[in-house]
């Protein structure tokens, strides 16, 4: 099943593209793979989820806004491809959690945005990953999300 399809089929809704706050773009494309810009967590009414994992965001809340930072970074590979079915394969991903000194579970909190992927591409959506805490991350969001993914030829 295509990943346009699975989208449609769990009735999964693309955020909109935040515009981009500098001199860069939401991605790019070389030697055929998609170097997507760091994203940050969309939720559903517009707004950004913020605050430090483990302080003012639960582990769960900070999962939650992994996921839609990953629907932010699948919205910037369609506008930069025109559909996600011209995606190979997602290669890797590097996730970003502001928290609190001490705090260690910052995999279990970038897994909403793995677990998407792999939802949405299937077993294509697995990728190599690095998990690692911040002290803080721009407008105090809670969740920064990075990804490269292979584009079909």
């Amino acid at each position: 099943m295509s990943a346009e399809a699975r989208l449609k089929e769990r009735g999964i809704i693309l955020p909109a593209l935040p515009p981009p706050g500098g001199n860069y773009v939401p991605g790019m494309i070389h030697n055929g793979m998609l170097f997507l810009a760091g994203q940050g967590p969309v939720l559903e009414d517009g707004s950004l989820a913020t605050g430090q994992v483990g302080k003012d965001v639960s582990i769960s809340d900070a999962h939650f806004h992994a996921r839609r930072t990953g629907l932010v970074l699948l919205s910037a590979a369609r506008h930069v491809l025109g559909s996600l079915d011209k995606v190979e394969r997602v290669i890797n991903v590097f996730g970003m959690v502001n928290a609190v000194p001490g705090f260690g579970q910052h995999p279990e909190v970038i897994n909403g945005c793995s677990e998407l992927f792999i939802e949405v591409f299937g077993e294509n959506g697995r990728h190599a990953r690095a998990a690692v805490g911040m002290g803080s991350l721009p407008r105090n969001i809670s969740v920064e999300i990075t990804a490269i993914f292979a584009v079909k030829p």
